[in-house]
């Protein structure tokens, strides 16, 4: 079950994303992702008009101390949990195949909502969910634990810059929270196209001792998206992961 906010402790950390110093100063965290532009193609717009009153989960609504995912989804199905969607391409795709499950997609960038709410759309879809607020603090505030049927991690910006490497999604940290959200089980996917991430990826997941998997066939559901092609283009082939909830 998905858990309310505030129910997983008395230190649910405030949104956005601040933090306080031991003097009380408050603080900007870390986040994994950096804002883009906000302006939408007409197409994005006739898809954000359409569909983002029943599909797209406003910030401020994690913040009801009612809150839960089931609502929004209006029932009660096994969850799928992808973090960075893009413009939907994989989403679309693999939602539509699992009409069994509920798909919520964590994605900050608007104009990438938008476009893959109009993605799902197209593909017949009906049980996504997108939301904007950050991933990282979501897995942690929002969800309790055993609570994820699967996580899809697939191509998360690679922050390729040695200094900015501390900005990278897959940590120990965040490893450790969200395998422990992950049911008993449960899977996560992960993908990423930059060598250097993929060996990363490996060792902290290695690390974990609620997960058993690492570096696998590439996930022959999971569609080929414009974003690797580009990356198959510029020799940097997907590596795909798997890890398994002990």
């Amino acid at each position: 079950m998905n858990a309310s906010p505030g129910s997983l402790g008395p230190h649910r950390a405030a949104r956005p994303h601040t933090g306080m110093t031991a003097e009380g100063k408050r603080i900007r965290e870390v986040v994994t992702y950096s804002r883009r532009g906000s302006r939408f193609t007409p197409d994005q717009a006739k898809a954000w008009e359409a569909h983002h009153g029943q599909w797209f989960i406003p910030d401020e609504a994690v913040d009801a101390a009612d809150f839960s995912f089931a609502s929004w989804f209006g029932r009660s199905a096994p969850l799928i949990v992808e973090i960075g969607c893009g413009i939907g391409e994989a989403t679309a795709a693999l939602a539509a195949a699992r009409p069994e499950y509920d798909v919520l997609g964590f994605e900050v960038w608007r104009p990438g909502c938008a476009e893959s709410m109009g993605r799902v759309a197209l593909a017949g879809a009906t049980n996504v969910r997108m939301i904007s607020v950050d991933a990282v603090w979501s897995i942690e505030h929002l969800f309790a634990p055993d609570s994820i049927a699967e996580l899809w991690t697939f191509f998360p910006d690679p922050w390729p810059k040695q200094k900015h490497h501390r900005r990278r999604l897959i940590q120990h940290r965040f490893a450790g929270v969200a395998a422990s959200r992950l049911q008993p089980g449960g899977l996560w996917r992960l993908a990423t196209d930059w060598g250097d991430y993929a060996d990363q990826m490996a060792e902290v997941l290695d690390a974990e001792p609620l997960l058993e998997g690492g570096i696998t066939e590439r996930w022959a559901d999971r569609p080929m998206t414009r974003f690797e092609r580009r990356g198959v283009a510029e020799d940097r082939p997907g590596v795909d992961l798997t890890y398994r909830r002990a």
